[in-house]
């Protein structure tokens, strides 16, 4: 929906001067007269009628005692005055600027409500500023590109996908503008990993049970879940950051839409927050080898966690994988069975293409943004 703004926003500016000229002429004093009692040359006097010089502090004083018009009046033009003049050569600047909006996936930020649209360029330009929380161009650069190419963000990003920086920031963003409404208590460790173990039971339940469970569990020990869905030519399904050094946030996407995916998903990246602690994390695409390590560990992590190595091994030895089997297992081990399908699928066990794929929950209604809420994320916020 295209937002038409009826705020008024005058694209010129009437310089203070000409309130004072106007205000003079009505007391039948001249310029001459003014500046004698000011005590200000007559040639300021003129330059600030003429919209050459600005009203200092003051001259706005001066003018209060002769004119009896307080200094904050004064003050007050000056100030908006100036004000509407460096948004017209803002806007002038802007203007040459529009055309990095095809950068970021405006029409999809309208549609899912989480900016305003304009039919007006600029003021398009103004909005997504706006939601980056950056001044200008460059400063979006500044900052959203350095997190994202640099290690101040991790996330587990599809391999066989090149995703576009646009896509990824704004992504990002609404992750951390979620983040930051709900309120939780500070980080601990110990309790994160207690907390874990409560989540890894959820594994059986519905979105209904899990989302808000999950939420309220981790907002309990310093850690904020959000569920943002992903965004065309993203193609992330996980991330994690802090947003205080003592606040860390896991952000999902549901890329893959089935609850294996997303469960691995989750412990993958509550791995980074015990392992790798509050340090810069990296991004997967970064080819050096001790981040590739990282990566691995929080692989192993999320894999551990759900179904212990040794556990797993002993089942795969017995060399039955059937309905009877998998279910069996998975209830031997408190977990959905789709996360020991998925599990024997990426160790190749077992094709992906399988009847065995029935176990799987998929997540397809959720993007209809019954999962992604307000009410929803916003649910734990109390203390």
């Amino acid at each position: 929906m295209v937002n038409k703004d009826l705020r008024f926003e005058p694209d010129y500016a009437i310089p203070p001067g000409e309130t004072l000229l106007d205000t003079i002429e009505y007391l039948g004093m001249t310029q001459t007269e003014l500046a004698e009692r000011t005590g200000r040359p007559l040639k300021t006097i003129s330059e600030i009628i003429n919209g050459k010089t600005a009203i200092t502090p003051e001259t706005a004083l001066q003018l209060e005692r002769v004119l009896g018009i307080p200094a904050a009046f004064w003050n007050s033009l000056q100030r908006n005055y100036d004000e509407l003049l460096e948004r017209k050569r803002e806007r002038e600047r802007l203007q040459q600027q529009t055309e990095w909006l095809k950068k970021i996936p405006v029409k999809e930020l309208v549609k899912r409500g989480w900016i305003r649209g304009f039919e007006d360029l600029v003021d398009q330009l103004q909005e997504v500023l706006n939601y980056f929380g950056v001044a200008s161009i460059e400063a979006w650069s500044n900052v959203w590109q350095n997190v994202i190419e640099s290690p101040a963000v991790a996330y587990r990003k599809s391999e066989a996908y090149k995703s576009e920086l646009g896509a990824v920031a704004s992504w990002l963003r609404k992750g951390q503008i979620e983040a930051q409404k709900i309120i939780c208590k500070p980080f601990n460790e110990s309790s994160f990993k207690d907390a874990l173990k409560s989540i890894r039971a959820l594994t059986t339940t519905g979105p209904k049970t899990f989302v808000p469970e999950i939420q309220r569990l981790c907002a309990e020990v310093g850690v904020v879940v959000v569920f943002i869905p992903e965004l065309p030519k993203c193609r992330i399904s996980g991330a994690t950051y802090w947003l205080s050094s003592d606040k860390a946030v896991i952000q999902l996407s549901l890329r893959y839409r089935t609850d294996d995916h997303l469960w691995f998903s989750f412990f993958h990246e509550a791995g980074h927050i015990l392992l790798h602690g509050k340090r810069n994390l990296f991004l997967e695409y970064d080819n050096e080898e001790s981040k590739q390590e990282e990566e691995e560990e929080a692989n192993r992590f999320a894999a551990n966690i759900l179904i212990p190595a040794a556990r797993f091994n002993h089942f795969v030895k017995r060399g039955s994988f059937n309905v009877f089997t998998i279910k069996q297992f998975a209830e031997e081990l408190g977990i959905a069975p789709s996360i020991v399908v998925g599990r024997l699928q990426h160790e190749k066990i077992i094709p992906y293409r399988t009847r065995l794929n029935f176990f799987k929950k998929h997540f397809n209604g959720l993007c209809d943004y019954t999962l992604y809420s307000p009410a929803a994320v916003t649910y734990y916020q109390q203390d």
